[in-house]
């Protein structure tokens, strides 16, 4: 039996792939990879460093190889998590097995959420060598052209762009293109290789196998009206199309921040990793960065603490939830709440953990298909059906072919707000803009955030009239029941602060304030209608779809807005925004060379960094990031 899990992971599994899962699904054991010694006690460290990197995980890794490669810079990552190579990690099938492993996440309660029927949330980050790389869904996925540029447009131009960015994306990743018979079989596959690297260290690889049903959930796509198939998921459109997930074709096993950017070059002279420990904070000399104060990651005191400087550089990478944390716990952050956690104040920047999101779903119309038996199989049969099983992993073990050759998923519709509606985007994006931009934000909000809220407010405004930019995700399975999109760009804003009753042993108190700007309830309400138009009105009705949830008699704005808060989820553990890059003006905490405002020999390179969402799943941002930051660094080297 797979281990117990919530119904919160229940909710994500469906998402994935899975929904349900009570039995277990076996696929073919790796031999743990070798490797040379990493240190696990601190007092085996050198003293000094050129660079220390905070977080050995998606961008901390990256950051980390890229500093090293030359040999001329000493680099030190501390990650709080340990080195795992076992199958939890290593199995790409599904998708899930990181996810299923308490032991290589965090699971932060969230703030009860006020206006979501006071529920709370697990706030889900990696803590292992890798961070979420080693433990998310594995889906490589890049946002719209219009997202990057619309993060360079909050500086007046510069160097984020899309095609600043496209660079990076290329430098990253390694595309294996679909196999013929991948796209002989299925529905407009289409890919172009000039949107990819072919020598970069991450693999992106498309599965043998799609569940039939996904091509006549694509074919009713291919109906909605403005609707097309993009050229590549790539391409930085919206659209329908098929992507990659990152996985080894040579072994189809995951590929992450610590296979391709540490494993190999961990040996370098000039490379040292110290695992499970967890730093408290940084220590400054008047504003400039000098060193780290860190302890074992299963202390409960700063008995012991131990400190390690820097010569050059500290870069923060532990990712949305905890940069903030160790930020204000080292004195930068907004100081009345240092003040109150009695935290000598190093650096105002009331930006420190503000500004926070994440994409939201099950918050839409879900359906069963009436007619889906026996023309079709899907997921959830590989935990149903022995005998569906038992092939699936015999194909698998002969060739990495078959069902289990699909990590989570492999495609999805990419909306913008104008197709969702048609008839009313223009006045609820209008509606939106015209709001005070500090009604919806906590009480007592920073006038720099409030200002920089006004600029996104006005950015997403834009976005909701644009047909460029996605906001509506609609994720294909191809199983028996479907449905429930992904919300790419919430209104709201939430906030990671320190507990100031205990900055660093306590967990970081984490609020996303889903559904507080009624915006979002507008907007929702307008997916609901859209999903249940496109299974009603589009070829896909022959198969003859039952809607679940929320059930045809919740029809007004104010009866799936209850559904709403009895259900929604705000988070896809995709968390960005809380060092955002933005202006000082507006309330950010990094420059667009990713430099801390105000001190010296301190940056982000995290996702913590994005100042808003990408109409996309985050994980191949946060290397494009790690990429950049890396550039970034060496050049004021």
């Amino acid at each position: 039996m797979m281990a117990p899990y919530n119904s919160f992971q229940a909710a994500l599994v469906g998402l994935l792939c899975l929904s349900g899962v009570t039995t277990s699904l076996t696929v073919p054991a790796f031999d743990s990879i070798s490797h040379s010694q990493i240190f696990e006690r601190g007092e085996d460290l050198r003293a000094e460093y050129d660079y220390i990197v905070v977080g050995g995980g998606t961008a901390g890794l990256t950051v980390a190889d890229r500093l090293t490669e030359s040999g001329r810079y000493s680099v030190l990552v501390i990650e709080i998590g340990r080195y795992e190579n076992g199958t939890s990690v290593t199995t790409a099938s599904q998708g899930i097995y990181g996810f299923l492993d308490p032991t290589l996440q965090f699971n932060i309660p969230s703030v009860p959420q006020a206006d979501l029927n006071n529920r709370t949330f697990g706030v889900i980050v990696g803590k292992v060598l890798g961070g979420s790389s080693a433990v998310n869904g594995l889906q490589v996925m890049r946002g719209q052209k219009a997202d990057y540029d619309r993060w360079d447009k909050y500086f007046g131009g510069g160097s984020w762009s899309w095609n600043a960015l496209l660079p990076y994306h290329k430098k990253a990743w390694h595309l294996y293109p679909p196999t013929p018979e991948f796209v002989s079989t299925n529905y407009k596959v289409k890919w172009n290789t000039k949107f990819w690297g072919s020598v970069g260290k991450l693999a992106a690889s498309f599965p043998k196998y799609a569940f039939p049903f996904q091509n006549e959930l694509l074919k009713a796509m291919d109906e909605i009206p403005g609707v097309k198939f993009a050229e590549d998921s790539g391409s930085g459109d919206v659209g329908v199309w098929w992507h990659p997930s990152s996985v080894d074709p040579a072994t189809w096993q995951r590929s992450f921040a610590r296979t391709t950017h540490w494993d190999g070059v961990e040996t370098r002279r000039n490379y040292d990793t110290l695992v499970s420990h967890k730093v408290t904070k940084v220590i400054f000399q008047g504003t400039t960065a000098k060193g780290v104060q860190y302890i074992p990651a299963s202390a409960t005191t700063l008995a012991g603490a131990r400190t390690v400087r820097a010569k050059k550089e500290i870069i923060l990478s532990a990712g949305t939830i905890h940069t903030p944390q160790i930020l204000q716990a080292s004195g930068v952050g907004p100081k009345a709440l240092l003040r109150q956690a009695n935290i000598p104040v190093v650096k105002d920047l009331p930006g420190v953990g503000a500004n926070f999101q994440d994409h939201w779903f099950q918050l839409g119309a879900q359906y069963t298909f009436a007619k889906f038996r026996p023309t079709f199989q899907g997921p959830n049969d590989l935990y149903s059906n022995a005998t569906f099983l038992a092939e699936a992993q015999a194909q698998f073990a002969q060739n990495f072919s078959g069902p289990l050759s699909i990590a989570s998923g492999s495609a999805a519709g990419w909306f913008p707000f104008r197709t969702i509606a048609p008839d009313t985007y223009k006045s609820i994006a209008d509606r939106y803009e015209a709001q005070n931009p500090a009604a919806y934000l906590p009480p007592g909000t920073d006038k720099t955030v409030i200002a920089g809220y006004q600029a996104q407010k006005k950015a997403t405004a834009d976005l909701l009239r644009s047909k460029d930019a996605a906001t509506y995700n609609l994720f294909i399975r191809g199983d028996e029941s479907e449905g429930g999109p992904v919300y790419l760009h919430p209104v709201s804003r939430g906030f990671v602060n320190i507990n100031p009753a205990d900055p660093i042993f306590a967990p970081p108190l984490v609020d996303y304030r889903a559904l507080s700007n009624p915006a979002d309830i507008d907007i929702l309400y307008e997916f609901t209608k859209f999903t249940r138009k496109f299974y009603a009105e589009t070829s896909i009705k022959k198969w003859e779809p039952v809607e679940t949830a929320p059930g045809l008699g919740v029809t007004t704005k104010g009866r799936v807005a209850e559904y709403m808060r009895a259900t929604l989820t705000p988070s896809v553990f995709h968390p960005v925004g809380t060092a955002s890059m933005l202006p000082l003006k507006y309330g950010g905490v990094v420059d667009q060379k990713l430099k801390v405002y105000g001190l010296k020999g301190l940056s982000v390179a995290d996702a913590s960094v994005m100042p808003d969402l990408p109409g996309a799943y985050t994980q191949e941002t946060a290397y494009v990031i790690g990429e950049k930051a890396a550039d970034l660094i060496k050049a004021r080297a």
